[in-house]
């Protein structure tokens, strides 16, 4: 099965990731699927809207198992281009030219969270959980940060970033990471009609007017997403990644045991 699909259908394009088995989680592969599909539907004029979407329990669960055993031998270089990969993908997302809206279906962990965010919008069931769970890892969210901390607001990130913890998709809304919720209960539907809802009135607006709205948006928000907050963000998170704890962290959730600090 592809890793994620792309449909065209009354000016609506919806990209959806198909990993239900792996919980959407994505690698190099799915990331560089990932940024191509959004710039080639950002560059269709037949495309006033883009919708993010995903398949199974979890909307995505960031990075896959079998790609951070190999990314616990990178090397700091390949750390870095590793890391560089996902930056590209996630800025792609944050600056296609056509608006987006995230449709969580499911769980949102780590690196997913950067994707929800990255989007203009997000509509969530209310069954959702989120979680940013790097430091459990001995890790950062260092390549996501500048679209997380923007879409949840600094303060809110102070305690997600730090703690962990797995919040509700109510607490998501509350600190304005996701506009809507909907009831899982409907089933999808209710999920699809707010989504649909707001990408009608997306496609009912000026083309042109969006996108310079869109650049409005980017150009007035703090600080500019520009090459070189990117580049921080890549060489922390190689850093880290490389770091003793850093190793230790992963090599203990791959091995499904309590990392070194707290053993004993």
């Amino acid at each position: 099965m592809a890793a994620l699909t792309v449909s065209v259908q009354d000016r609506i394009a919806r990209i959806t990731l198909c990993r239900p088995e792996l919980r959407n989680a994505f690698n190099d592969a799915v990331i560089q699927e990932l940024k191509a599909a959004f710039e080639a539907v950002g560059q269709r004029d037949d495309v006033r809207a883009v919708v993010l979407a995903a398949v199974g329990p979890a909307f995505c669960a960031g990075a896959d198992l079998n790609w951070m055993r190999r990314m616990a031998d990178y090397t700091r270089e390949e750390n870095v281009a590793d890391a560089g990969q996902l930056a590209a993908m996630l800025k792609a997302i944050y600056e296609c030219p056509k608006p987006t809206i995230a449709a969580v279906q499911g769980d949102v962990f780590a690196g997913g969270m950067g994707l929800v965010a990255a989007c203009d919008m997000a509509v969530s069931v209310r069954t959702a959980t989120y979680c940013l769970s790097e430091v459990k890892l001995g890790l950062i969210p260092a390549t996501i940060s500048p679209y997380v901390i923007r879409a949840m607001g600094a303060r809110a990130a102070h305690r997600y970033f730090l703690t962990a913890e797995r919040f509700s998709a109510e607490e998501a809304h509350r600190i304005g990471f996701v506009h809507e919720l909907v009831d899982a209960d409907e089933g999808s539907n209710a999920l699809d009609a707010k989504v649909n809802e707001l990408a009608q009135a997306l496609a009912g607006a000026s083309p042109a007017a969006v996108r310079a709205c869109k650049r409005l948006l980017q150009d007035v928000a703090e600080r500019a997403i520009d090459a070189t907050l990117i580049a921080a963000t890549v060489q922390g998170i190689a850093d880290i990644r490389a770091s003793e704890q850093g190793r230790e962290g992963v090599a203990s959730f791959l091995q499904k045991r309590k990392p070194a600090w707290l053993a004993g």
